[in-house]
């Protein structure tokens, strides 16, 4: 059975960091990017704010290059995920889906988060061409332009708030006749005045041509359909931390994030660390997860040194 010093279970930004701070420490660390390869990033096109590059950089490149920094330092880096774990005692016990068992001294989870989207084909096929789930990351892309922002709970008005300092106008999608957001965020949109709130209504298909994304059809509760013509359409309705493999072990809030110690990445298991957007429902940015990553490593590293 193989022993591994420093095992990093997920790979992107916050994955990649900690690889490379780990590989320059001497922990030899075994890297298993899984189901997605360079995280929810490789699913956008050019990276604007992220320090470094002054015209942008594409997404892909940007991990493809982290990850190559990551194996010039020595990063053991494998494909596939892993399956199963037991953070009852150390050295820790994980399976990989080759079904090959490995002991791990300490263990950085790096698996992010996924966003949720509508499930529409039409939605798929634009996702990178105007479809977006982080207006933040995306939003400079359409200044003076029309987008439309789904949801109604506290994220998707902050997105519609900010969409509305860039766009011309912002049509807001709410499914039901009310906001699920905090009474400071409804002010917030009813006083921003280019904020269009469409009540009652649902996605019924993105539209678009071979240059992205064009409007939406739209569905309303009595049963209407109408068009709205836009450039971008920016999902808001959560997202969904991949902690579901480390349940039994790690304590998580209720939404699913690993709570991790103060400003640390200790989880409440000695030995096991989490970094990005993993733990982070706040930010999650690429920028705060490589952060992460560094911190994690660096915590991995004082702890196998027998330090806190």
């Amino acid at each position: 059975m193989e022993t591994i010093k420093c095992l990093i279970i997920g790979s992107g930004p916050a994955g990649y960091t900690a690889a490379v701070y780990a590989s320059r420490a001497s922990l030899s660390p075994v890297l298993y990017e899984g189901m997605e390869p360079g995280g929810q990033l490789t699913t956008t096109t050019l990276v604007e704010n992220f320090p470094g590059f002054e015209n942008g950089v594409d997404a892909n490149v940007l991990m493809a290059s982290m990850r190559a920094q990551a194996a010039r330092f020595g990063t053991d880096i494998r494909s596939g995920r892993i399956k199963a774990v037991d953070f009852s005692a150390r050295p820790f016990r994980v399976v990989d889906d080759h079904d090959r068992e490995l002991l791990a001294e300490a263990v950085i989870i790096a698996t992010g988060a996924t966003a949720k989207y509508l499930g529409l084909p039409s939605e798929h096929r634009f996702r990178g061409l105007g479809v977006s789930a982080c207006a933040t990351c995306d939003g400079f892309f359409y200044r003076k332009k029309d987008v439309a922002v789904v949801g109604g709970g506290d994220t998707a008005c902050e997105e519609a708030t900010y969409l509305a300092g860039l766009c011309r106008k912002v049509y807001m999608i709410v499914r039901r006749d009310v906001f699920r957001a905090s009474s400071a965020m409804q002010e917030r949109v009813m006083n921003t005045p280019n904020i269009e709130i469409l009540w009652n209504c649902n996605t019924q298909e993105v539209l678009g041509d071979d240059s992205g994304v064009t409007g939406a059809r739209l569905v309303r509760k009595d049963g209407k359909v109408f068009d709205i013509q836009i450039d971008g359409f920016f999902l808001a309705i959560g997202h969904h931390p991949n902690s579901d493999l480390f349940k039994d072990w790690i304590e998580t809030d209720a939404n699913g994030y690993i709570v991790t110690q103060g400003k640390s990445s200790r989880t409440n298991v000695e030995g096991v660390f989490a970094a990005g957007d993993v733990q982070d429902p706040s930010y999650r940015q690429a920028i705060t997860a490589a952060a992460s990553g560094c911190r994690a490593a660096l915590d991995v590293e004082r702890f196998l040194q027998g330090g806190k």
